[in-house]
């Protein structure tokens, strides 16, 4: 092939929607030198199949965020390429049937509203009169999103496809990747059946297909992709007069209807019907050894497997009556990719240079266009928009194996529209990391959580407790766990507590220099030998990649330590930036290790029960000492806020450990109650309090910045510049009236009729009997006793702006006692 190319800056490799709308966004970015390979033609994989539903709805901010902008860009796409496009804006409308789903959809409709998406609520009685056919007796209530609607899947592939090469991209079908090689400069040359192409990045899109692309990165430090593949069916009736009727009369489609508490959408297709369910008896293929993936799958589709989904369909007839006059025209059953919690890897791929991800979507075509936005971001800025943590693929770490993947894949379709509540943990696939000390936890009463793949304690039970999944199916603080996280909180408060925290992402730096280059890395100063301290990370424009606490235990040792879910995004992020002739050394003690946390005005005395150490040290000071003969490193700090110590120790001496600490005195208490204490004292959590969608400086975190060190770390010269001109957001702790919940996070922060900032955590406080929100507003109103509203599933609450302080010990006089 004479125009074959040998040679490009990106080649992709998959050519779905996400493909096409990677490659169209990085010639959007001028990178126009880029190329897409495909071994059929355009579309093969679950794009051709799919049905085309475009919603902005998301409870996860991010992902509203990509939706949207699907939307925005579907609206002009066709016009923009000169390419006829399908496309139409129905609007859809959601059932809910009960009090909890209404409130769900009002959390939505409120960060719908922030993003600029005009979502309504209506009564059952005014989605009656836009949609005749509708049974509405046993509604609480009902949204309706008007940018909502359909689109023709292959029209919208070729269009992102006609845009790209019109821009000079190359797009070359039927032409499989077959491996690919990386140099020691960190290029790759990709193989193909048609010749290699020596390229600087390369992009997996293979959709269903990228676990058996991401092989091909194994020997250059990747991993295996955390995917399985599931059975999806949709079927189409024949047409239906009545409809043809409407349609006619109202110059429209009906608009895409779910009903997520049955689960199943219904949507106008021509003048029929399209059902799609997610069906709770769901099934999973390529699975097993007797069923294996086929080198090729390419526009096919398995047989129809009604039966499973039978009862859904009887629901959707009896929801709409209209249904039921009509026969099954065709059944669609064909493969969709599922990630373990159902959301996308795009991003930097893990463990690998120069290579990052672009699949695995369960809504591909609703999510492609703001998916190549994103990854075009990725590749050419190193940084996104938005803070995409949500999909981004470092968030799984080594507990994905394919039973995990398998399990999890089941759970997520069969539960697509279920609510996600507080203090509901999802059963799949758990205990695939555990602590030392699991089972004595569980002896102590400990209901557990999944945190990373680690199981942790959220609340201890006590005898008669409710610890069913039924009750925690509610957004409000009250249930079975209250008064025993109140219970916890006290004993912190007035005695001592002890919480078992396995999984601290944990980094031992070592060697000449590690301390010049760390000073070259960090936003601040570092600590003196046997100190702790607090550093933070920035990226190129400030804004706030990570945050870390560094024991220096001798002039060049380091040990950082972060969250659990941060391993591999800040290992990475370490490692990186490690120069190729340093003399020092970093090794991940992550699984080496585990952290008890013992807290409260009692520890010192608990603390000195069972070990030999001088327990006068200071605030933030580190000693190495002995407990029940096994060795320990004792840092003075306390995220609960209180006179306290991290008791950081090998694996197999943990156990003897912690029996000492409880038959000492220790009262266990759980990661609920460690939330409300933390947030008492306004400490940040990660991707949460703490994200790239703010700057160190809007984040309240001035005091970790040192702009006269002479060390250009990143971000300096964006912070300097953000101090000169001011900050537009400020970071706040805001007291609320809320009622029987607490804000969850990107909760609308009000100021009149304007929206004004959103909450990023929210808790109820036990020590000081208040609902806490953190937040970001704007800078002008950050001033204390400033008179708010945060909107918490769909109610308007008084909040007031308190001191930029904590509110529990607000001179740390008991951290320092």
């Amino acid at each position: 092939m004479s125009d074959f190319p040998t040679k490009a800056r990106v080649v992709i490799i998959g050519g779905g929607v996400v493909g096409a709308s990677s490659l169209y966004h990085l010639a959007k970015k001028g990178w126009t030198d880029c190329v897409l390979l495909e071994k059929n033609e355009l579309t093969a994989g679950s794009t051709w199949h799919a049905a085309g539903n475009v919603p902005t709805f998301s409870t996860s901010w991010a992902i509203m965020n990509m939706q949207r902008y699907s939307t925005e860009l579907y609206a002009r796409l066709g016009e923009e390429v000169d390419y006829p496009m399908n496309y139409h804006q129905t609007g859809s409308i959601r059932l809910a049937h009960s009090k909890e789903r209404v409130q769900e959809f009002e959390r939505a409709m409120a960060m719908g509203r922030y993003q600029g998406i005009p979502m309504e609520m209506w009564t059952p009685e005014e989605a009656k009169e836009r949609y005749p056919f509708l049974e509405t007796h046993d509604l609480e209530g009902v949204l309706y999103d008007p940018t909502d609607g359909d689109i023709d899947p292959a029209q919208l592939t070729q269009a992102l496809a006609k845009g790209a090469r019109d821009m000079g991209q190359k797009i070359i079908r039927f032409c499989p990747a077959t491996g690919v090689t990386q140099h020691d400069d960190g290029t790759w040359t990709v193989h193909t059946d048609k010749g290699d192409i020596a390229c600087d990045y390369v992009v997996n899109a293979a959709g269903y297909y990228a676990q058996r692309v991401g092989e091909w990165f194994k020997p250059f430090g990747g991993r295996t992709v955390p995917a399985m593949v599931m059975s999806h069916q949709y079927l189409l009736t024949d047409e239906i007069p009545e409809i043809e009727a409407w349609t006619k009369q109202s110059g429209a489609k009906l608009p895409l209807l779910r009903d997520v508490d049955v689960s199943y959408y219904l949507r106008q297709e021509k003048n029929g019907f399209n059902l799609g369910p997610y069906e709770p008896n769901c099934k999973g293929h390529w699975m097993t050894e007797d069923d294996p993936m086929p080198d090729d799958f390419s526009f096919q589709l398995w047989n129809d497997d009604l039966d499973r989904i039978e009862d859904i369909v009887t629901d959707a007839m009896e929801r709409v009556p209209l249904m039921a006059t009509s026969g099954v025209g065709r059944v669609i059953n064909g493969p969709i990719p599922y990630a373990p919690d159902g959301l996308p890897l795009i991003g930097p791929m893990p463990g690998v240079k120069n290579a990052f991800e672009a699949h695995t979507f369960t809504f591909g075509i609703a999510q492609g266009g703001g998916a190549g936005k994103v990854l075009a971001e990725w590749v050419v800025d190193g940084a996104t928009e938005w803070d995409m943590w949500a999909v981004d693929p470092r968030r799984y770490t080594d507990y994905t194996d394919q039973d995990y993947c398998n399990q999890k894949g089941m759970e997520v379709y069969g539960n697509e529209y279920a609510m996600h509540f507080p203090h509901h943990e999802w059963p799949a696939a758990r205990d695939k990391k555990l602590s030392p000390v699991h089972d004595k936890v569980i002896a102590h009463g400990g209901v557990m959580g999944a945190y990373s793949g680690w199981e942790r304690a959220n609340w201890f039970a006590q005898p008669g407790d409710d610890t069913s999944l039924d009750a925690t199916h509610t957004w409000g603080r009250s249930g079975p766990w209250e008064q025993r996280i109140k219970e916890e909180c006290e004993a912190v408060r007035d005695h001592c507590g002890v919480l078992d925290l396995p999984g601290f992402s944990r980094f031992k730096i070592q060697g000449p220099g590690a301390d010049e280059w760390l000073r070259g890395l960090v936003a601040g100063a570092l600590p003196k030998i046997g100190r702790v301290g607090l550093v933070y990370f920035a990226d190129d424009r400030g804004r706030i990649l990570t945050e870390m606490s560094v024991t220096r235990e001798a002039e060049d040792l380091f040990v950082l330590v972060t969250a659990a879910t941060a391993q591999w995004h800040d290992r990475e992020w370490l490692v990186r930036h490690i120069p190729a002739d340093a003399e020092f050394t970093l090794e991940d003690w992550t699984t080496r290790m585990s952290t008890l946390i013992v807290t409260g005005p009692r520890s010192r005395d608990i603390l000195s029960k069972v070990t030999e150490a001088d327990l006068t040290l200071p605030w933030l000071s580190f000693q190495e000492s002995e407990i029940k003969g096994g060795w320990v490193a004792l840092l003075r700090v306390s995220f609960a806020g209180e006179l306290g110590w991290e008791v950081h120790a090998e694996n197999a001496d943990m156990p003897a450990i912690y029996d000492a600490i409880i038959d000492a005195g220790a009262k266990p208490f759980g990661m609920y109650a460690l939330n409300s204490l933390r947030i008492e004292k306004g400490y940040r959590a990660w991707k949460g309090d703490l994200s790239t969608d703010y700057s160190l400086l809007e984040g309240g975190l001035e005091r970790f910045v040192k702009l006269d060190k002479p060390q250009d770390f990143p971000g300096k010269a964006a912070i300097l510049n953000e101090k000169q001109q001011g900050v537009k957001k400020s970071f706040v702790t805001l007291t609320v009236d809320a009622g029987d919940c607490d804000a969850p996070y990107m909760s609308c922060i009000w100021h009149g009729d304007e929206i004004v900032g959103e909450t990023t955590s929210g808790a109820w406080g036990y020590r000081v009997g208040k609902s806490i929100a953190l937040g970001m507003i704007r800078a002008e109103l950050a001033n204390p006793g400033t008179e708010l509203e945060v909107e918490i599933y769909g109610q308007k609450c008084r909040a007031v702006v308190e001191l930029d302080q904590p509110l529990w010990d607000p001179e740390n006089e008991r951290l320092r006692a």
